[in-house]
């Protein structure tokens, strides 16, 4: 049998014990690397699947005035990348009448589209039925308010330098997707119109063609037609990619067509902002995961750190019997081979069943293997440098009289003279500072731009931290234990007994052993508490914004037509109701902007949703609320308004609001009284807030169009029991808290870190598990011929378990108390650095205490089970003890 063969026969009979730590080290390594990057790859996925998901209409192509449509359409479908294609046509009217009783009714400026037969079916986001029939004259139902009419009811259309039309209306629809369907393509920035018309008429394309062909040659200009297109959604998995991708298509088409048409390309602006998600999603997922990479190959070294005295004796026997340098390396190499191996094959095993049981999106191949590769790649190298470097090293600096001797001075490490500990909390100080001070974003990604950029210099706050912690916690733990043998012999005499002064000398002497098994403890703690914290901090987060989306528990949001306020009387009857607070949506004009506007009561609305001080910039809500209705025309607005008019406290400010009777839009004057960042169901960026008493005397109408629910049963049994209510009322939406939460796509807050969370959580125990008892476990094992010594010598059981139980209270308590204190510290860090993640933005942290407890619990189990391992090891004959070591 040769050496090679007798050295790995004997490693995996004699040393399984060491070796089946580093192998379990390596595997996490190397599953948490590929299940992260796995993770990263389908959040990217999803997110694209969302943003196409949200798109009505992927391209809307404007037909240039004189150009063939026939043509136009006929090169889209050469192309390949269009799947559904329909004509739209636009046309500008001078306005509507209809008479009503003895009351005649005009409308100012509108519009009427025609569409094809197929149109609802192609593209349902666009129209919605309210009343009566979805094909024939359909008129919108802010258009039905203002002329007061219904199905069946007669209406003029004011033609562009052509006579009035006169026809019947069949039913009256919504347009939810009107700023998309009324946008102006091609257009420069800032001169397309502010809103969508308030008034359209939709009619069948044929006869849209007979009503409207001749004013497109009376009056050139006021008709035009649209293709409204939906692509083959075959797009790269990222955002980015994908982003890229659609607008080379859409270049590529308007090249083909030279000059005859220009593409409104919805897709590409929706992939566009979804672009900064993907990137803060995977900054997220590193920054939560790469420290527990990490971990894992430093536990891995520690583990081979343990063995150092064993490998030492082992190469001074080998040299004995004429083994040269690189014949010590080769052998050694043998175990990093058997680890790499063993590790692989497990850590392929747990990536395939937590990917399998999580991942529900369709991976590219190509992306998978390579995050598979890389993963591999870092965990094999760990393994072969926590093996053979150790080994070279101690073939290298050693002789066979070195291998023998028991004792030696340390040389202080480079970093421990040159005080790279210290630098490193100063520099997360520094940098955390200027990030907190400056509002620094991470991520940049610019509207319409295709290139992108991460700001990963503001991750060395954390990071600094949390290596400086530990190169720290290293310093004075290597020397306090060395020169504080009075006060661990204080500490620890009522456990130690008369043994105190030979446990204390032997604390002392095992200082570096005790100290790696601090920091260890030290960073596991450190990182599973700042991910629990962070994400738990995220997931509260994540029911606010869902809760902001949505307004309260249950929302019934009615139409001008139709105002849900005028259910509350019997919602608030309904089993479960808690709270039913009406509230009006309306919009105004603030110089030339349109901005929605929401009339509160604002003394009983915090009884339906929620008010968080975040949401206003005095950060006192209560106090906002209070001084809103101490000023019946008092206004809230958006930090932007504020800025854009260069407004004061108290000015006046005239905002334009649309009065009853004309429906025209009439200036009201308001006080400025303070700025809101945010309130529910309001848009992320200018919006106003009054009391809707004073706009209802303004604008003559009191009607309240949205309806906010709290209830003390789940969100999903309330808005079934909500929905038959609102169903008598025409156009009437009812969603609840739960499916929001479930499909909201804006904000990074969309992507569920559940599944993330729940894999690093239990990565986090094993580690902590692996640092407190593995480690303390190996040391000690290590060091049986010390503990054979004292037991031949008389000692009893409970002397020698007095040398294990001190040395694992000083592990587990400090680690966990530093560990704890960086926990907390890193993860206010990362809520402040990751700002662009939250929205809005966290009070403070969010404690998941249950979680905090189960670590304490793994931590004190893990200890105790190796101290009680090493005390059965030891108890063992003291004879046969030295005979094997």
């Amino acid at each position: 049998m040769s050496v090679t063969t007798t050295w790995l026969s004997g490693l995996i009979r004699r040393r399984y014990g060491r070796m089946l730590p580093a192998v379990l080290g390596v595997s996490l390594t190397i599953a948490l690397l590929a299940i992260l990057g796995i993770f990263i790859n389908a959040s990217a996925a999803t997110m694209t699947q969302r943003a196409l998901g949200d798109v009505p209409v992927d391209w809307q192509i404007e037909v240039v005035p004189g150009a063939n449509v026939g043509a136009v359409e006929q090169e889209l479908r050469k192309t390949g990348h269009a799947t559904t294609i329909d004509q739209v046509g636009y046309a500008n009217v001078a306005g509507f009448t209809a008479t009503s009783g003895r009351t005649t009714q005009t409308t100012g400026e509108g519009k009427v589209l025609g569409i094809t037969p197929t149109y609802w079916r192609d593209f349902p986001a666009q129209l919605r039925p309210m009343l009566g029939r979805t094909d024939g004259i359909l008129i919108a139902q802010q258009t039905a308010a203002n002329l007061h009419v219904a199905v069946g009811d007669s209406l003029s259309i004011i033609r562009m330098g052509l006579p009035p039309l006169t026809t019947r209306v069949d039913g009256v629809i919504d347009l939810p997707q009107a700023d998309a369907l009324f946008q102006a393509v091609g257009v420069p920035a800032g001169a397309a119109p502010q809103a969508p018309p308030d008034n359209v008429l939709v009619v069948p394309i044929d006869v849209w063609h007979q009503w409207f062909d001749p004013q497109a040659v009376v009056r050139t200009g006021t008709v035009h037609t649209q293709l409204h297109v939906r692509l083959d959604h075959k797009l790269p998995p990222d955002p980015r990619d994908a982003f890229v991708y659609v607008e080379q298509l859409a270049r590529n088409f308007e090249a083909r067509v030279v000059g005859s048409a220009v593409v409104g390309d919805n897709l590409a602006a929706r992939l566009d902002a979804v672009r900064e998600d993907a990137l803060y999603a995977r900054v997220l997922f590193l920054f939560l995961g790469l420290p527990g990479a990490i971990l894992s190959i430093i536990l891995t070294f520690a583990v081979s750190a343990t063995g150092s005295d064993r490998r030492s004796r082992e190469q001074a026997l080998l040299r004995v019997r004429g083994a040269t340098t690189a014949t010590i390396i080769r052998l050694e190499s043998l175990e990093a081979v058997v680890v790499s191996v063993l590790a692989v094959l497990l850590a392929l095993i747990i990536t395939q069943l937590v990917i399998g049981s999580m991942v529900n999106i369709a991976l590219g191949a190509r992306q998978t293997v390579t995050v598979l590769v890389i993963a591999l790649a870092i965990g094999v190298a760990a393994a072969l440098a926590a093996v053979v470097f150790p080994a070279w090293r101690e073939a290298r600096e050693s002789s066979v009289r070195a291998g023998r001797a028991r004792i030696g001075r340390e040389e202080a490490a480079f970093w421990e003279r040159t005080w790279i500990d210290v630098i490193l909390l100063v520099i997360a100080a520094l940098v955390y500072w200027r990030t907190a001070a400056s509002g620094y974003q991470i991520v940049l990604a610019p509207e319409g731009v295709p290139a992108t950029s991460v700001s990963y210099e503001a991750f060395l706050a954390p990071l600094a931290l949390w290596i400086g912690v530990g190169l720290l916690v290293t310093r004075i733990f290597r020397h306090g234990l060395v020169s504080g043998r009075a006060v661990i012999a204080r500490l620890f005499r009522p456990l130690a007994g008369n043994m105190t002064p030979i446990v204390a000398a032997s604390v002392s002497r095992q200082a570096r052993l005790i100290t790696r098994g601090v920091v260890l403890v030290t960073l596991a703690f450190s990182f599973a508490v700042s991910t629990a914290v962070f994400n738990t901090t995220y997931n509260v987060q994540s029911r606010v914004d869902a809760a902001l989306t949505n307004g309260s528990d249950v929302t019934v949001t009615g139409t001008t037509a139709y105002p849900a306020g005028q259910l509350l009387d019997q919602v608030t009857k309904v089993p479960g109701v808690v709270a039913a607070r009406a509230m009006m949506h309306r919009f105004a004009y603030v110089g030339n902007d349109l901005q929605d506007l929401y009339g509160i009561n604002p003394l009983t609305i915090g009884d339906a949703t929620d008010l968080s001080n975040a949401f206003f910039a005095s950060n006192d809500a209560k106090g906002a609320m209070q001084k809103l209705a101490a000023q019946p025309d008092g206004a809230l607005l958006s930090q932007e308004t504020v800025n854009d008019f260069q407004l004061k406290l108290g000015d006046v400010i005239n905002l334009r609001l649309q009065n009853s009777k004309d429906h025209q839009y009439h200036p009201v004057p308001f006080h400025f009284i303070g700025v809101v960042r945010e309130f529910s169901t309001a848009p992320h960026d200018s919006f106003i807030l009054a009391n809707a008493g004073y706009v209802a005397g303004q604008t003559g109408d009191s009607a309240h169009e949205v309806l906010l629910i709290r209830g003390s049963v789940p969100p999903a049994e309330l808005a079934q029991r909500i929905k038959p209510i609102a169903a008598t009322l025409p156009g009437a939406r009812v969603t609840d808290l739960g499916s929001v939460l479930k499909t909201i796509s804006s904000s990074l807050t969309a992507v569920d870190l559940h599944g993330v969370t729940w894999v690093e959580l239990s990565f986090a125990i094993l580690l902590i598990a692996g640092a407190s008892g593995l480690v303390l476990g190996l040391g000690m094992i290590e060091r049986r011929r010390d503990f054979a010594l004292l037991a031949a010598m008389g000692a009893r059981p409970r002397q020698l378990g007095a040398f294990l139980w001190v040395e694992g209270l000083i592990i587990l308590v400090a680690g966990t108390v530093l560990g704890f204190l960086t926990g907390f510290g890193i993860a206010k860090m990362l809520v402040k650095v990751l700002t662009g993640v939250f929205d809005p933005a966290p009070e403070g942290l969010s404690i998941p205490w249950v979680y905090l407890v189960v670590l304490i619990l793994a931590g004190i189990a893990s200890t105790a089970l190796a101290v009680v391992i090493s005390r059965s090891i030891m108890q063992r004959r003291a004879i046969q003890e030295l005979r094997t070591i």
